[in-house]
């Protein structure tokens, strides 16, 4: 045994200085590109759990990067991705309109491009994953609708904080709300494309509509949780009372951490766990060179889209908790313990 031990120490020292002992190449390279750290999620859920979703399907490398909301950054991260050998792009673009220049690149390279939870149109793509991202805003809308028809303001006024301009999902976010919004009898007192999902930017552009104004303001359609957590505090900040009633998106953990204390009404929850894995097994599939299907075309290109989920505090123990997407151990921290117990999250 000491013998069949030295010798394989020995052999190994003698493979890490030979040029001959390289690792075994692995089995092909896929690349993930995400937007953004500003937004909770993608280092929280997405990246992880397609990364995890790779690795349960062989040996593959993950060649990771994420452009912090900057459409060059993206661009170069996907020529040196390019440059690496990436055998497949997984994408979610900081500009969809920017990234039809690296869907191009990679196409003429014979690389396929997955649209991940945003779509780029004009775009040779492979697939694209997502949700149903006008219902997105379809259920928003309709929360705060029936809200404020419970509070006896179905003729209030609202504020509308929208997502970038430069994101292709959030213009149909605002589609999906519009048509509710817009049917309701709701007066829209004053809207504004936030500036990279940027919460403080979200913050700054609420702070002034307050000024302006004041007590008509009886509801707060925001388009994710940041923007939500950016008017919340700015309502704060102004002494608001009651707030108003204001909407979400992607179940941030601070976002449900705000519905059971009251500060905010509702977000909407995106089981980001199969639609990770969903692109992880379509990334791998075109790697290989199988036939990949989905439920749905959009303007042509396969697709899967997934179903969002209300969520009020009513709804938190039969969704997020339920599909162990947080637990109520993470939500009902010392701070929150009192309102969970009183909304019955145990």
């Amino acid at each position: 045994m000491k013998r069949g031990l030295a010798l394989a120490l020995a052999a190994g020292v003698a493979c890490a200085l030979l040029a001959g002992c390289a690792p075994e190449p692995s089995d092909g390279e896929i690349a993930l590109l995400l937007p953004d750290k500003k937004t909770a999620r993608y280092e929280t859920f997405d990246r992880p759990i397609f990364t995890e979703r790779i690795d349960e399907l062989g040996d593959y490398d993950v060649l990771y990067s994420n452009a912090d909301q900057d459409a060059a950054k993206q661009q170069q991260q996907a020529e040196s991705a390019l440059a690496a050998g990436a055998d497949v792009l997984v994408l979610d673009p900081v500009d969809a309109k920017a990234a039809v220049t690296i869907v191009n690149s990679a196409n003429a390279q014979g690389v396929p491009v997955i649209a991940y939870d945003r779509f780029i149109a004009d775009a040779d793509l492979a697939y694209y994953v997502s949700f149903d991202n006008v219902r997105v805003g379809e259920l928003q809308a309709t929360a705060l609708v029936d809200e404020l028809a419970e509070r006896g303001r179905s003729a209030g006024g609202i504020i509308m904080v929208n997502g970038s301009p430069t994101d292709s999902n959030a213009e149909l976010f605002r589609e999906g709300a519009r048509k509710v919004i817009d049917a309701s009898g709701l007066r829209v007192l004053a809207e504004y494309d936030t500036p990279d999902w940027s919460p403080d930017k979200a913050q700054e552009w609420v702070a002034g509509q307050i000024s302006q104004y004041g007590r008509e303001i009886d509801g707060v359609y925001a388009a994710n949780d940041g923007t939500a957590s950016g008017a919340v505090a700015a309502l704060r900040a102004a002494d608001v009372s009651p707030l108003p009633v204001v909407t979400g998106q992607d179940a941030e953990l601070s976002a449900l951490q705000r519905i059971v204390a009251g500060d905010q009404f509702m977000t909407v929850y995106k089981a980001l766990k199969p639609q990770a894995r969903l692109a992880a097994d379509v990334a791998v599939a075109l790697l290989t060179g199988e036939e990949v299907h989905g439920d749905t075309e959009v303007d042509g290109i396969t697709a899967t889209l997934l179903e969002p989920l209300p969520v009020t505090i009513d709804d938190i123990m039969d969704t997020v908790v339920a599909d162990g997407f947080w637990s109520v151990e993470d939500i009902c921290t010392p701070d929150y313990a009192d309102a969970c117990a009183a909304a019955g999250i145990s």
